[in-house]
């Protein structure tokens, strides 16, 4: 995930066939995420969409900052 993504962490999400879905739109602020939302579910009713915050950038933000804890010192 780009460092981009990362700042936008708010995310309109589209669902698809077969449980999958697909992110349509990436905000850095809720509310800008809810205007947008109303707005696609106001022109495509049809479809179905889904405000998320996206967790997962957040864990792996974390799990670059935090050290490598588990590998042994090398033996010389």
């Amino acid at each position: 995930m780009s460092y981009r993504d990362a700042l936008s962490p708010w995310c309109i999400v589209q669902h698809l066939p077969n449980m999958r879905r697909q992110i349509i739109l990436r905000f850095r602020q809720r509310n800008n995420a809810e205007d947008h939302l109303r707005l696609l579910k106001a022109l495509s009713p049809a479809i179905t969409y889904e405000l998320m915050f996206d967790l997962s950038l957040e864990q792996e933000l974390r799990f670059r900052a935090t050290p490598n804890l588990t590998s042994s010192p090398s033996d010389d």
